[in-house]
């Protein structure tokens, strides 16, 4: 291979990559009309933006080279075109590829021929020096032996048959054998005859295709001839034969002697000699044209399933691995990946990514496509109010995708059926063959609304005639809300139970402590509208209501025992039966004791004994006593608290106002504060131990008041009250016993001494 063309080569891959479309004749034309200027690493830079290269671009190529005489407002339009199609982000351009868009731009082709072929003739120097090398390479005696023979033997022949009329053209120009046996290899070795370039370009030519001019890096195709255990032996029409292994093969188990397959040619010859070939190389290289070729034309390629992987399958396409989505392998959802696997099946390109070599496949798009007729055609024949037979695609927490024939329509939740329903599934199952009714659908016919409870009657219309108010009917608890309960008489019937209608006691509680979802209850029609389609239920009718015999059951005075259900600041509900309560006052909860709130006596759902003070049926309420079960101790009390009588407590609390004292019968007493304090003047605390006087009892109010205080001081009052009384026997006493004390007092002293 020449380095020109190995240059031509380079530049084509280029081009490939930035998507530019090649004239191969074209672009040989140019590339050799350029001579050495592309042997070199030739990037240099050609920007719009330089002046002076523009300049230069203008006068030695388009105008020297050329022959042109446009102006240069054309040119400089055609440059600027030609470096915004490369890519500004890439500084380093392709001369020749350059060269040959501004060639196409300018639409100077055939001036360029008529150039190149006067250029062609100047053949540069170093072109000069490579044809000599080569034709010593051909010289040497083993080389020339072999290409004599090929072109006696062989080259005619085959350049007539494999090649087209170029060959044949080139054929025409040169005689390949009467060139080598009338050329003077010793003169041009010594410099003494110049050859042209256009008969070297023409031998070139007529030598191609024959045999033993295969170049690196090309993939043609090649046959099988020899079969081993490990390799096969590949014939490329090439001085020698190539080994590949068969692992390169394992896709195709049936391979065998005598198959064209597609090779690559890594290199014509290694360190020992051997042609080096690839088939797998070859295979992708040949897969990604392929696969290129059918991402354009849209065309239908068959690829194998391989595997499963996240999100979709993985698919063997040409040999490459594409991606197939979950999405993307049927119109359905498909809840079954496996079933795919190791099977066959055709696919659309829908994308690729050259940069990292992704490709995308559906078998989706085939469908669609197969669908789209008949689509347009169900459509078009879309009505309010019409029945299509559909299978069930999709289901959702809102609702049921059905597939009408390419169409796809949802049927929302509360159209599937009369009755409440919490999920689609309990009416419907995947795949299922049902009959919906049309309710709706937009002006493009893109969203489509279905029902099926419309397709049976109203459950409303077939209601039993005959029900009337008073009846009973027996339905199950559908949903329970706060203030009552759902009852399904018959499908698509409900009626409420209002949570008061539950029970006939007056406490209201939830629903919930009553029935719960599911249950089957019986209950009495309280109200029916048929032209509203309300209905109301009461199950409390069933039982009799048990006020109307109260007075009976509960008469004045009678004892009973019932329930804590509730209690408030002021008292106790008391529970006597189901539906009825009483209420019992905090002042009648106890004789001696203060309660500040009824929950520091009792608690919710004790059983408490009560008696039935008061009863109005009317209002149906009950006042019941719990204290009055007992006898009153007061009664007994009033005997042992006397007024002034002493007893002995202990102080329970102190507070601002004075104490709380308790006795040993339980009676609880207030002493004053004034009246707590003791004989050496010190207060009382809680824990004491002391006598009291009773100040005060007042049974009607269970007021009992004592003094502490009060017992020291009525000795003090006593003892206050003899001094006042001695005082005044003081005052009675006469004269003459003042003057007998007198004397006595002398004798008392004259006795001491």
């Amino acid at each position: 291979m020449s380095k020109l063309q190995e240059k031509i080569d380079l530049y084509t891959e280029s081009a490939e990559k930035l998507g530019i479309e090649l004239n191969a004749e074209l672009f040989k034309l140019v590339a050799k009309g350029l001579g050495p200027s592309i042997y070199k690493e030739d990037a240099e830079l050609v920007s719009s933006s330089n002046k002076e290269e523009l300049e230069t671009v203008k006068k030695n190529f388009l105008i020297k080279k050329l022959g042109l005489e446009e102006n240069e407002e054309v040119f400089d339009a055609a440059i600027a075109k030609v470096i915004e199609t490369l890519g500004s982000g890439n500084k380093k351009k392709y001369r020749a590829l350059f060269y040959y868009l501004l060639v196409k731009e300018t639409g100077s082709e055939a001036v360029y021929e008529v150039a190149n072929e006067e250029e062609a003739v100047k053949a540069p120097v170093k072109e000069k020096k490579e044809a000599k090398k080569a034709s010593e390479e051909i010289a040497k005696p083993k080389k020339e032996k072999v290409i004599e023979e090929k072109i006696e033997e062989k080259a005619v022949a085959q350049v007539e048959e494999a090649v087209a009329p170029v060959a044949k053209e080139a054929e025409t120009k040169v005689d390949a054998g009467k060139f080598l046996s009338e050329f003077d290899w010793q003169k041009y070795e010594e410099g003494i005859e110049a050859v042209d370039q256009t008969q070297l370009d023409e031998f070139d030519s007529a030598l191609e295709n024959t045999v033993g001019f295969v170049e690196e890096r090309q993939v043609i195709d090649g046959i099988v001839v020899r079969l081993t255990d490990r390799e096969a032996i590949i014939d490329i029409n090439s001085k020698s034969e190539g080994v590949i292994s068969l692992n390169e093969f394992r896709y195709n188990p049936n391979l065998k002697e005598g198959d064209t397959v597609e090779v690559k040619v890594d290199k014509l010859e290694d360190n020992t000699g051997q042609l080096v070939l690839s088939h797998r190389k070859a295979r992708v290289i040949r897969a990604w044209e392929r696969v290129n070729k059918a991402h354009e034309t849209q065309e239908i390629v068959t690829g194998y399933v391989k595997c499963r992987t996240k999100g979709g399958m993985i698919v063997d396409v040409f040999g490459i691995e594409a991606f197939l989505p979950g999405s993307q392998i049927d119109v359905k959802p498909i809840r079954d990946y496996d079933q795919f696997v190791d099977k066959n099946m055709e696919f659309k390109v829908v994308k690729i990514n050259h940069e990292f070599k992704n490709i995308v496949v559906s078998h989706k798009a085939l469908i669609e496509a197969d669908l789209a007729e008949q689509k347009k055609e169900i459509i078009g024949q879309l009505e309010k109010g019409q029945v299509l037979e559909g299978v069930v695609k999709n289901i959702t927490s809102y609702g049921v995708f059905v597939d009408l024939g390419g169409v796809d329509g949802l049927v929302h939740i509360t159209d599937l059926s009369w009755s409440r329903i919490n999920h689609p599934s309990e009416i419907v199952e995947l795949d299922q063959k049902l009959n919906v009714v049309i309710l709706d659908f937009d002006d493009e016919k893109t969203r489509i609304q279905l029902g099926l409870k419309q397709l049976s009657k109203h459950p409303w219309e077939a209601l039993d005639e005959n029900l009337k108010v008073g009846d009973k009917v027996k339905g199950k608890v559908a949903i329970i809300a706060d203030y009552g309960a759902f009852i399904e008489v018959s499908e698509g019937v409900e009626g409420l139970i209002h949570v008061s209608e539950m029970s006939w006691s007056t406490h209201l509680r939830s629903a919930q402590d009553f029935v719960k979802v599911g249950d089957v209850v019986e209950a009495v029609i309280l109200t029916l509208d048929r032209e509203e389609r309300k209905m109301s239920l009461g199950i409390k009718q069933l039982q009799p209501d048990p006020w109307t015999d109260i007075t009976t059951k509960y008469p004045v005075g009678s004892k009973h025992t019932g329930t804590v259900r509730n209690y408030t600041n002021f008292g106790v509900f008391v529970e006597l039966e189901e539906g009825i309560d009483g209420l019992v006052y905090i002042s009648d909860l106890s004789w001696t004791k203060k309660i500040k709130h009824p929950s520091d006596f009792v608690k919710v759902g004790d059983q408490l004994e009560v008696e039935v003070l008061e009863l109005d049926v009317e209002g149906r309420k009950l006042n019941l006593g719990h204290k009055q079960t007992t006898s009153n101790p007061w009664d007994k009390h009033e005997e042992t608290y006397t007024i002034d009588s002493v007893h002995s407590g202990t102080v329970k609390e102190v507070n601002d106002k004075g104490a709380i004292v308790t006795f040993e019968d339980g009676v609880e007493a207030f002493v004053p504060g004034r009246h707590m304090e003791k004989e050496d003047r010190s207060k009382l605390v809680k824990g004491d131990t002391v006598d009291f006087k009773v100040l005060e009892f007042n049974k009607e109010y269970r007021r009992l008041v004592v003094s502490h205080s009060a017992i020291f001081r009525a000795q003090e009052e006593r003892n206050i009250k003899t001094a006042i009384k001695q005082s005044e026997q003081a005052e009675k006493t006469t004269l003459g016993d003042i003057s007998g004390l007198a004397d006595l007092k002398k004798k008392m002293e004259s006795g001491k001494k």
